[in-house]
């Protein structure tokens, strides 16, 4: 890929980030923020990763040592980024919840953090923040028109990651559903 065309990549994932940020009312750390946009663009074509078992790739880079490790490690916590932001309904194929790849992330993330010395403030950061790093790219995916989380999905992240955005979903259901049932009520009271 040629220069011009990477820059042109990273730019394009850097407004979305941006926008996100906005829709979620929420700034990232600036070392935190473009390690996200160098994930996505890192990403952007390989189709390949969906293949992955997390925990199985998770155990195979605790066994090794160094930078073996470390680029294992930070592979698994980016894949699980990823797919718990931007591809949360393969934890429902896979028949596991969102969380898995959350729990996974993160300690990837922060076992990175506690042997890395050049990174380890910002991998420190991307396991504290995981959830909210899930939050901005569930953020991208709704502003493509991909979003909507249903009812359970929303409860679960709320519940298992304390997600804001699945906690804001769940207050939209409860309220449709309130309307609905106010509809169905009203009409019938006024009834003489």
């Amino acid at each position: 890929m040629n220069i011009n065309k990477q820059t042109g990549i990273t730019a394009q994932w850097q407004t979305l980030v941006s926008e996100a940020e906005s829709v979620n009312g929420v700034a990232l750390d600036t070392h935190v923020e473009s390690y996200l946009v160098h994930t996505l663009v890192r990403y952007t074509a390989r189709p390949d990763m969906a293949a992955r078992i997390m925990a199985l790739d998770y155990l195979e880079a605790m066994q090794n040592g160094g930078a073996q490790r470390q680029d294992q490690l930070r592979d698994v916590g980016d894949q699980c980024l990823l797919f718990a932001g931007l591809f949360p309904l393969l934890a429902r194929r896979r028949h596991v919840k969102v969380s898995y790849f959350v729990d996974i992330g993160r300690s990837a993330y922060q076992d990175i953090a506690e042997t890395e010395h050049d990174w380890s403030d910002v991998y420190a950061e991307l396991a504290t923040e995981f959830v909210t790093l899930m939050d901005t790219l569930h953020a991208i995916r709704k502003m493509g028109g991909n979003h909507e989380l249903d009812a359970m999905g929303a409860y679960e992240l709320w519940s298992d990651c304390q997600s804001e955005n699945a906690r804001q979903k769940l207050a939209e259901f409860t309220h449709d559903e309130h309307e609905k049932l106010h509809a169905i009520i009203i009409p019938q009271n006024k009834v003489h």
